[in-house]
């Protein structure tokens, strides 16, 4: 009854209420997962014949309406079944909290035994979802987004973890989690909509066919949203390399919205759409609540800073701007590309240009040439190496990029530099190539200009950073000035 593809958190219910006799439990093993079509409960079982038993007797329920009903009402049928089935689930689930202990010949002796060699591996509603024993509140990591009660211990995460990557790298795959806003999409209120983007409400697409659309109208929630050129297709080719998750700093409300925009046949994201709530340390995203082991994920954001823990995961992303409400959030004095009525090219925007990254590093990582043991190979030193590649070879030094005060190996820029594989410098000599300045007065660029070197702004480097490729350096000239 679910898709072949799909992996599950098993949750154990311990049933005293079916009278087993000689103080036995019977674990009967269910399957939890939120839809994201639905933020709905649905179960599942690991034992096919309890699957087709379960199955049965919430369909046999589900269809106890009046036989008189229309026909034009299946909509609302399917609806109230499904409704149906979610309680069913749950009275399964909440019986336990209600039995008391000695109930149907369980002993206190057989129970308390039972309690005392449980690992505790997860819990729902603050009780063990094997044992039944109430726990503290904050036990375990929460995973809400999976089932909104539901917290995994330590141990349990590191055993799904492992299982689930083995599976994953069998079949050639790694884990991609992305950010929503400026990286996939961009969105706005509608009451920051200004006089020269009034035209987008005219042209938004349908909700009919959401597949064909990149602009979006939501008054449910007041926004309107605009998908990344390219984004359909990259998703398209990105799910045939690696297991996908959303994780949005947004509300997860919103987030289940985007997810339905850029998804609408549900077949990348599944329940994997990670949210502001599921967040374990304030301000910050984390791998933490995502059951991918660290060694073989992947990250695409825009921003850097929520991603302390996980910088060497990170694949930074420009940043989509297309409202004028984006471009003031982030303090740019300049036209939208809605206010343009422009949009990235896709054929070589940043979506595109990440993709062709994706399959370099995917390609790396899985090279026959390396042998066969995937599970000791760790994508960051893939990450590393390729990056490190796009500007061996050069010798940078700055002038007036930033103050003296600063310790200059402490500078996004220089950072930025040596990740991409430059040797960076203080002072000026004969093995320096290029001098990064933003004055083409200062002493050092008027040495690189005399000496025949490269005088470049330092856009040329974010241009590398983000483009993956050493770009011609007479696309980025400095500005004729006097030195100060």
């Amino acid at each position: 009854m679910f898709s072949d593809d799909s992996r599950w958190v098993i949750v154990c219910h311990r049933e005293p209420w079916l009278g087993y006799e000689n103080d036995l439990k019977l674990v009967l093993p269910i399957v939890v997962q939120m839809s994201v079509a639905t933020d709905s409960l649905v179960s599942s079982s690991s034992s096919d014949d309890f699957a087709a038993l379960l199955d049965a007797e919430l369909d046999s329920d589900s269809s106890d309406g009046s036989p008189d009903q229309d026909c034009s009402d299946d909509e609302d049928n399917n609806a109230e079944g499904a409704r149906i089935k979610r309680r069913k689930v749950l009275e399964m689930d909440t019986r336990v909290e209600v039995q008391g202990s000695n109930s149907n010949g369980f002993t206190e002796k057989a129970i308390e035994a039972t309690t005392d060699s449980c690992t505790h591996p997860g819990f729902l509603r603050d009780m063990c979802i094997c044992c039944g024993k109430r726990m503290d509140d904050g036990a375990g990591v929460a995973f809400g987004y999976i089932h909104k009660d539901l917290r995994l211990g330590s141990d349990e995460v590191s055993r799904l973890r492992d299982a689930d990557v083995r599976t994953l790298l069998r079949n050639k795959k790694l884990y991609l989690v992305l950010d929503l806003d400026h990286t996939l999409l961009n969105s706005t209120r509608l009451e920051d909509i200004n006089s020269e983007e009034d035209y987008l409400k005219s042209q938004t697409d349908s909700f009919e066919d959401i597949s064909k659309g990149s602009l979006f109208r939501l008054d449910k929630i007041r926004m309107m949203t605009k998908l990344r050129p390219y984004v359909r297709t990259f998703l398209q080719e990105a799910s045939n390399m690696f297991e996908m998750y959303i994780y949005t700093m947004g509300e997860r409300a919103y987030a289940i919205e985007m997810a339905k925009l850029l998804d609408p046949g549900n077949v990348y994201f599944n329940s994997r759409v990670i949210s502001k709530a599921d967040c374990t340390r304030r301000h910050q995203k984390g791998l933490d609540v995502v059951l991918g082991k660290d060694s073989a994920v992947l990250i695409l954001d825009d921003t850097e800073a929520v991603w302390q823990r996980h910088k060497d995961n990170l694949i930074l992303m420009e940043r989509y701007h297309y409202f004028s409400s984006s471009c003031r959030q982030f303090g740019f004095n300049c036209k939208s590309l809605s206010e343009l009525k422009g949009d990235e090219n896709e054929a070589d925007g940043a979506l595109a240009t990440v993709l062709g990254v994706l399959k370099k590093i995917h390609s790396n990582f899985f090279n026959p040439e390396h042998g066969d043991d995937f599970a000791a190979r760790d994508v960051r030193q893939v990450l590393r190496k390729i990056r490190n590649e796009i500007l061996r070879g050069c010798k940078i030094v700055f002038s007036r990029v930033f103050s003296t005060e600063s310790q200059a190996e402490n500078h996004h820029l220089w950072k930025m530099a040596e990740q991409l594989g430059a040797t960076c410098a203080v002072e000026v000599d004969s093995s320096v190539t290029h001098v990064v300045s933003e004055y083409a007065g200062t002493e050092k660029s008027r040495w690189a200009v005399q000496n025949g070197n490269f005088l470049v702004h330092p856009k040329w480097l974010e241009a590398a950073n983000y483009l993956w490729s050493k770009k011609p350096e007479q696309q980025f000239p400095v500005e004729l000035t006097k030195s100060k």
